[in-house]
């Protein structure tokens, strides 16, 4: 069991120094646009990912005006009570400690509080272009596995450092074969360990998600289901030939494109109906039920190989959600799942009449600004 008791935030976003109590396990935030709903669920996603799910940069979360910020949570984890505090300091430096304790690296922390959060711009999910389906997998993996972001991590820093020695080598009109080498046996084995990692869990994952998106959907019912079904496939060059091999046959290419343009960087989670692209043809409804069937699914498997539910940061789910999916959305997530919930929303007679619906008990905090 994860449960949240209590939260404070000092000069984080708009708040100046504002503290939250949560008593139950569903927790409904209500306010108008604007007043910081939006920044409390970020500061709980902050606590569980060392980082902020809208802004890019540390220093955009710090309340204008002011240099550095700090959060400070009460959890508990298992029946054992934890604290967590976030510092950012005026110099720039972060830092994370649970229990006192600091970390040497903030990638140990992935995984210790599992979270999932849906928000309206997560629609690039399921419409926009394959970095964004690439992303999803890859913080639901490192949730799942220390060694997947390991690699991950790795991954990323060769490639980096792959492509400006492409760059440097068009710049200067000449090839370092030798380091070329060096670089291609370190992106190798990285490559090939995320391959296998994606594949064999997606080939269990996807089924899941499918299923999913027709139970919220309910489509067979309300007429929108095409005549062609939804495939969810799974696309990666290194089914063909491994990381190295890849790398190889396409040195000559990579050095006139001055980038790798091979690897796993460049995999793709394919979503159709039929021979067509999901987001051609699919209607704002399908696409919401498709985003949500992938998020659930996403807090399935974190609950089953956790072995408790990941906190569910839902930020105006309910806004061009029609009244079936609500209803069967919040049967999945607040009566089916065991987690903690915590729900935004701008209207507050909508939310708590969707939330007395579930015969669940909950908590209706209003937030008005500072």
């Amino acid at each position: 069991m994860l449960r949240v008791s209590q939260i404070s935030l000092f000069q984080f976003k708009n708040y100046s120094n504002r503290s939250f109590d949560f008593r139950e396990r569903i927790v409904g935030i209500c306010g108008k646009n604007g007043v910081g709903k939006t920044n409390l669920l970020d500061a709980l996603y902050y606590l569980c990912f060392t980082r902020s799910y809208f802004t890019r940069t540390d220093t955009q979360n710090v309340k204008q005006g002011y240099a550095g910020f700090r959060l400070e949570a009460l959890l508990e984890k298992n029946g054992q009570a934890e604290k967590l505090v976030c510092i950012l300091r005026e110099n720039g430096r972060k830092e994370f400690l649970v229990n006192g304790e600091p970390y040497t690296r903030f990638s140990q922390h992935i995984g210790r509080y599992p979270g999932v959060i849906i928000a309206p711009d997560d629609a690039e999910l399921v419409t926009g272009d394959s970095r964004s389906r690439r992303a999803f997998l890859d913080e639901l993996l490192s949730q799942l596995d220390p060694e997947y972001l390991a690699q991950l991590i790795s991954y990323t820093r060769v490639l980096q450092q792959r492509n400006a020695l492409l760059k440097k080598c068009a710049e200067t009109q000449s090839r370092d074969e030798a380091l070329l080498d060096v670089l291609d046996a370190q992106l190798a084995g990285p490559g090939d360990y995320i391959f296998t990692r994606r594949r064999d869990f997606l080939l269990s994952f996807l089924p899941d998600v499918k299923q999913l998106y027709l139970t919220i959907a309910q489509a067979a019912a309300s007429g929108e289901q095409p005549t062609e079904p939804l495939s969810l496939v799974y696309e990666s060059e290194l089914f063909q030939a491994s990381m190295a091999e890849w790398l190889k046959s396409s040195r000559q290419k990579d050095y006139f494109a001055q980038r790798t343009l091979s690897g796993i960087h460049r995999d793709e989670l394919d979503l159709r109906f039929g021979n067509l692209p999901f987001r051609n043809i699919a209607s704002q409804g399908q696409r919401k039920s498709l985003l949500f069937a992938l998020k659930l699914a996403e807090m399935d498997r974190l609950s089953k190989e956790k072995g408790f539910a990941p906190l569910l940061l839902l930020d105006d789910v309910f806004e061009k959600l029609d009244e079936e999916r609500t209803a069967n959305l919040l049967q999945k997530v607040c009566r089916e799942n065991d987690g903690q919930v915590f729900i935004t929303d701008t209207h507050e007679e909508r939310l708590r009449e969707q939330l007395e619906k579930t015969g669940e008990a909950f908590q209706l905090i209003k937030v008005s600004g500072e």
